[in-house]
Formats: structure tokens, C-alpha cells, sequence
């Protein structure tokens, strides 16, 4: 029923302010023939009638000209006073309701600052025209009483509006915050799987490429040795295989069956990772400082995929048979690098790694160590060469903002 009311009153603005002025008019004729018995009184009811009328009319202006309003049904109000009529709600009526208004729409302290003058002058007024038979409370309790009621209930009413426009706000805001959140949250995990899908593809095909080369190269002159590559090559296709699958398989519903759940590959697959490149003609030497310690998952993946595309980067531009792959562990964190001795690139076009800051190759590398907050550099080396290094922490954590611009 209330808020059926609310609803009327918000969408038929003009009906709630004709049926106000209507009950205020009839309040008016009713107060202005309101008189103490004794002589010092109004003559006749018209004056009255004639000034709250027209702050009953200033009324319709209420919503547009609060302040305003304000005044002049105040200073009908004290007018009304100071002819001599009893200052009672019936004729200030219209004064209330400016009040109300004013208070809805303004702050506290604007509202109780109109009321506290409009009282004050009019009270003084009534003391000082009033008759001199008419009670006192009639003169200043009553009067004070009637008008600051009505900034009380408009102080309330605009809080209670405040407080649910606030309480909307921070529900549309954590809604919009909650759709960026998963939004993101997509857009990290697509980003993640992509980085993946490359690694895996780059890496197995640029073996696959190698060792069918090779194959091809020695098939006349040693077919024993090009058998051999080629049933590798075999070994590194169905390597490849697995590891899309098991990426793919991320992209499927949590109550497939069919999803693999495999463990992902780390550092302990490292033997493996530099055997696999033998074929391809690269040896791989691993080395490890340090005290060996347990890896955060997220970490261990990172690292692997690090040293992963920075050896396939190696086989198919360096012109070097060898690299080095070092493992540094101290307190808080591990050094990775990878290292080769090239002189000079096969493809000088390829950015990966001719500079440090081109291709998607080191883009993806930097941003698997940012995202475990590490840190990664590529670059040529002094001696010859090329190396790049990830300092990893064990465990993963968010980085700081000093960090994201040092790995842009």
C-alpha cells in the first residue's frame, strides 16, 4: 500500500500538488476565522486568506526553487502573525510545507537554518502583534513545534532516499566489479591455454621440422641413422599429441570423462626436454646450484615452459649445436637460464631472438614470469651469444606495481 502510494505520488506530480492546495485552502479558510475572544484580533478573515494564498500558490514552485519557496511562505507566515490571527498550523500551513521541501532537497544545515529564522520571526512577531488575551504556548511553543517537524521528517525522508541510493550504488557496482572479475578471470585463463597451445606446437614442430630435415639429409648415406631419426620423429609427434590434448582438455566441461588429468609437465621432466633435441642435432647441457627445493605447481609449469621455448628458440635460429640450460635455487626463489654461444642467427628476421623486446616467443616468456611474479631478461650476451634468464619465486605470488613496469 505505501509503496503503491509512493509510486503515485512520484509519477502524478501535478495531482499530489493540486490536492495539496486545495487542502491547504480549506485550512486557510478555517484558520483565518480562528480568533480568540477579546478585543485586539483581525478585523476580517480576507487579509489572511489573501496572504497564505499566495504562499499556496508559491507552493507549485517548491520542487524547481526550494530556497525561495522557503521564504516567501515564511514571510507569509509571519505576515499573517503580525496582522494578528492565531499562528497555527491552519495558517501556516504552506510554511510546513516549504519546509518539508526545502529539507528533502537540501542538506541538514540549510533547512535548519531557514527554520530556526522563520521560528524566530515569527514567533517574535506573534509576541508582539498577537492579542493580548492569546495564550503564550499559542504564541511560541505551537508555532515552533509545527515547523520544525516538518524539516525533521524531511531531514529523515532525504536520508532514508540517500541511504537507498547508496545501498543500490554499491549493489550495481559490485555487480559491474563481479563482471569484470570473471571477465577477466577469462581472459587470463584463454591467455594462459594460448601461451600453452604455443609452446607445445613451437616446440614439437620445430623438433618434428629438425629431425625430418635431417632425415631427409642422410636417408641416401646412412638410411640405418635415418631410421632411427625418423622413428623419433614418431616419438616426438605422438609427444606433441599428448601435450594438446592435455591442453585442449582444460577447454572441457569439469564432468567430462574424457578430460585428461594428467600432471603438468616441470622441472623433473628436464632430462627428458633436453633429450628429445639430441635428435634434432642440439645438445642440451643442465646444470644445478644450490640446493634443490619444492616448487609452488604454477611455478615449476612456469619454468619448464620458460626453458621449453627458449630451447626451441635456440634450435631453430641459432647456429650452434650446443646449449646450456642452469638452475640457480636460492632462499626465496630460483634462476633460470638458458644460454647458447651462436655467432650468428639462421633467421636474422625472426625477432624472438634477435631482440630481446620482439616476437610473441619472449612476449610469452615474459608474461608466464610475470604471472608467477617473476621477472624475465633476453638479451644478446657481451662474450657472444644469447641468453635468457627468469627469476622466479617458489612460490606464486601477485606483483607489484613496480615490477608490471619493469616487465613491459
Amino acid at each position: 500500500m505505501i509503496e503503491t502510494w509512493r509510486r503515485f505520488v512520484d509519477e502524478h506530480p501535478r495531482v499530489i500538488d493540486a490536492l495539496l492546495v486545495l487542502l491547504l485552502t480549506a485550512a486557510a479558510v478555517l484558520g483565518s476565522h480562528l480568533t480568540t475572544p477579546g478585543p485586539g484580533g483581525p478585523n476580517s478573515w480576507l487579509p489572511g486568506m489573501v496572504v497564505t494564498g499566495a504562499a499556496i500558490l508559491a507552493l507549485f514552485w517548491r520542487r524547481g526553487h526550494p530556497r525561495a519557496v522557503t521564504v516567501v511562505a515564511g514571510a507569509a507566515a509571519i505576515a499573517v502573525a503580525g496582522l494578528g490571527y492565531i499562528p497555527s498550523m491552519l495558517l501556516i500551513g504552506p510554511a510546513m510545507v516549504a519546509l518539508f521541501s526545502l529539507a528533502t532537497r537540501t542538506d541538514r544545515r540549510t533547512a535548519n537554518t531557514f527554520a530556526l529564522v522563520i521560528v524566530a520571526l515569527l514567533v517574535a512577531t506573534a509576541l508582539i502583534s498577537g492579542p493580548a488575551q492569546e495564550q503564550i504556548v499559542l504564541k511560541t511553543v505551537g508555532p515552533a513545534a509545527w515547523l520544525f517537524l516538518p524539516v525533521a521528517l524531511g531531514t529523515t525522508r532525504r536520508m532514508g532516499l540517500e541511504y537507498v541510493t547508496l545501498i543500490r550504488s554499491r549493489a550495481e557496482h559490485a555487480e559491474r566489479t563481479r563482471e569484470q572479475e570473471a571477465r577477466h578471470r577469462v581472459a587470463e585463463e584463454r591467455m594462459r591455454i594460448a601461451r600453452d597451445l604455443h609452446d607445445v606446437v613451437a616446440h614439437h614442430l620445430a623438433l618434428a621440422n629438425a629431425q625430418a630435415g635431417t632425415a631427409a639429409h642422410i636417408a641416401r648415406t646412412h638410411p640405418d641413422k635415418a631410421h632411427e631419426i625418423l622413428h623419433e620423429l614418431t616419438s616426438t609427434t605422438s609427444a606433441a599429441l599428448r601435450e594438446l590434448k592435455a591442453t585442449v582438455g582444460l577447454l572441457r566441461a569439469a564432468d567430462d570423462p574424457d578430460a585428461p588429468t594428467g600432471p603438468a609437465p616441470g622441472l623433473a621432466q628436464l632430462p627428458e626436454l633436453a633429450e628429445s633435441f639430441a635428435s634434432a642435432g642440439l645438445v642440451v647441457e643442465v646444470g644445478t646450484a644450490g640446493s634443490p627445493r619444492a616448487l609452488d605447481p604454477g611455478v615449476d609449469l612456469t619454468a619448464y615452459r620458460i626453458v621449453q621455448e627458449a630451447l626451441t628458440n635456440v634450435q631453430k635460429h641459432a647456429a650452434t649445436g650446443t646449449a646450456r640450460v642452469a638452475l640457480a635455487y636460492a632462499e626465496d626463489r630460483i634462476t633460470v637460464s638458458v644460454t647458447d654461444e651462436a655467432t650468428a642467427r639462421r633467421s636474422q628476421g625472426t625477432a624472438s631472438t634477435s631482440s630481446p623486446g620482439g616476437g610473441f616467443g619472449l612476449i610469452g616468456m615474459r608474461e608466464r614470469a610475470h604471472s608467477v611474479g617473476g621477472r624475465l631478461r633476453a638479451g644478446p650476451r657481451p662474450e657472444g651469444g644469447f641468453q635468457v634468464a627468469a627469476e622466479l619465486p617458489l612460490h606464486v605470488r601477485n606483483p607489484e606495481p613496480e615490477e608490471l613496469e619493469e616487465t613491459r
